[in-house]
């Protein structure tokens, strides 16, 4: 007899999967869990994604992943947007929630698949009533943003690490995005390295691909002569778009600018509102762009709708990650495949992702020369840009979500045959 499906209880307390990307808690991990999930789907397995309600007028079960899975929003404390710090305390209550929505709906899950630590902190309560086994993904780790982190505000509190540390040893099986995921976790964290297995993030190769640059350009209503540089991502110091701001003032201190005219598009934050009203991160980049005299060289676009991304990554010459730290990162992925070349911090995920001087340009951390001098070499040799984007889109298709769905589903499948209810 044919095995009834898999369902699958997919966890995303803080952030939708639904949510526009930009904004301060949405970004790769949105991504990661719409997709896969749509991509389970289309597999056969059956995903529902609870996550905190944060809008009373949207419906709470929303069927926009398709194949009949669900976004099922669980009030948990006020239905608006909170700081992180504040959401830990609404836990029990969003475990609650999920347990009356599967009592009603009469379901049974096969497996609890968490991202984060405040979801793997859920899964774990939820675990005590289903008995089911825990697959978590932290998408990033507290410990190694302190050690990279430039402020007191980058760090968060001893809470987040207990909570992190808490989740990782309860977990059935742990996702790392990388080999550099792998070794974080097990020498800051001590994991136990049979409890992980390796598998990269995915990329709708149906959805980002090569479109031509005149015919992207048009999308997004820029003139066809324009040359323009591109950054995607939350407005946060960790991203180093600062940096990316000074070495686009070094360009101009040595008049590259003036014989390659080039300007930088940074989408992400909203960086239209009231100066009471702008997050502190938006307010110093704009004032840095001031200060060093380049305003008119940088625009800042707000946020986009993921629809329009592929139209702004094939309009752009170059995709620009300067970040401190990324578990994987995924704009770069996105970039990629649509055949544009990438430069980045040779950090994390994104060192393991991109080859550089074959699918784009890796560079030291934090130095804003070392990039400027890496951008001018690429925007003044159209040739080598090519040759990097076609290389580029190549290895993406090694990522598509087709790929990882499967290696996803065939994970579960492993783990369901092998659980064991534990002794709670």
């Amino acid at each position: 007899m044919p095995q009834d499906p898999l369902r699958i209880a997919m966890i995303s307390y803080h952030t939708c999967p639904l949510a526009t990307l930009g904004g301060k808690n949405t970004g790769g991990m949105n991504v990661y869990v719409r997709e896969l999930t749509h991509h389970l789907g289309r597999a056969g397995v059956h995903v529902d994604v609870f996550t905190r309600s944060e809008n009373e007028h949207v419906p709470h079960v929303l069927h926009d992943l398709g194949y009949g899975n669900r976004v099922v929003h669980i009030p948990a404390g006020p239905e608006h947007h909170l700081p992180k710090e504040e959401l830990v305390s609404y836990i029990p209550e969003f475990v609650q929630g999920i347990l009356n929505f599967a009592r009603e709906k009469e379901l049974k899950y096969d497996l609890i698949h968490s991202h984060y630590w405040m979801s793997g902190l859920a899964s774990i309560e939820l675990q005590k009533e289903w008995h089911t086994p825990i697959i978590s993904m932290f998408h990033t780790l507290q410990k190694l943003k302190n050690q990279i982190a430039r402020s007191a505000e980058e760090r968060e509190g001893l809470y987040r690490i207990e909570g992190e540390e808490r989740v990782i040893q309860r977990s059935d099986m742990i996702v790392a995005a990388t080999p550099a995921e792998e070794n974080q976790l097990t020498s800051l964290y001590q994991a136990e390295p049979e409890k992980i297995c390796i598998v990269p993030p995915g990329v709708d190769t149906s959805h980002f691909y090569p479109i031509p640059a005149d015919e992207a350009k048009e999308v997004i209503g820029i003139p066809v002569k324009d040359r323009m540089l591109l950054f995607v991502g939350r407005i946060e110091p960790l991203k180093g778009v600062d940096t990316l701001i000074r070495a686009i003032a070094h360009m101009r201190s040595l008049g590259v600018l003036g014989r390659c005219p080039h300007y930088l598009a940074v989408i992400g934050g909203e960086p239209a509102v009231s100066p009471e009203n702008m997050d502190e991160e938006m307010k110093r980049l704009q004032e840095l762009c001031k200060t060093l005299g380049i305003g008119e060289l940088v625009v800042f676009l707000g946020k986009r709708d993921q629809n329009l991304l592929p139209y702004y990554y094939s309009a752009a010459e170059v995709v620009i990650m300067p970040s401190h730290y990324e578990s994987f990162g995924m704009v770069a992925l996105e970039a990629m495949a649509c055949g544009t070349p990438v430069v980045a911090s040779q950090v994390g995920g994104l060192a393991y992702l991109i080859q550089d001087q074959v699918t784009g340009m890796l560079i030291p951390d934090g130095n804003p020369e070392v990039l400027g001098e890496t951008l001018t070499k690429l925007i003044r040799d159209s040739e080598l840009r090519s040759q990097l984007g076609r290389q580029a889109n190549l290895h993406a298709q090694e990522y598509s979500w087709e790929i990882i769905a499967r290696k996803i589903k065939k994970l579960y499948d492993e783990i369901c045959q092998s659980y064991e209810i534990p002794v709670i």
